[in-house]
């Protein structure tokens, strides 16, 4: 019988663990500080928008107050968010 290494036993466990955990997602909240253009540059920097996505998600959260801007895993969202927020926008992770 062969024995599992506890390292691999853990990147196993722990790449599981990120299949299993539900996708969260970014929402962008509207303001009256920023402008469209500089919502729209951010999204496309920050959260890789093409110009057309960009537009229309700034285009919701104008007329809706929110939007979600880009689903995926905690860690990868973070430094997405905390981009933004630098940048004046106001978003969480949900």
């Amino acid at each position: 019988m062969t024995t599992m290494k506890m390292s691999t036993k853990t990147e196993i466990e722990s790449a599981i663990d990120e299949l299993l955990e539900p996708a969260k997602c970014i929402v962008l909240y509207n303001d009256d500080v920023n402008t469209f253009f500089h919502v729209m540059m951010c999204l496309i920097v920050y959260c890789e928008h093409e110009q057309e996505q960009a537009e229309q998600a700034t285009l919701i959260v104008h007329n809706n107050g929110k939007c979600a801007v880009k689903t995926g895993s905690f860690d990868e969202l973070k430094p997405r968010c905390e981009a933004l927020l630098e940048n004046g926008l106001t978003a969480k992770i949900e």
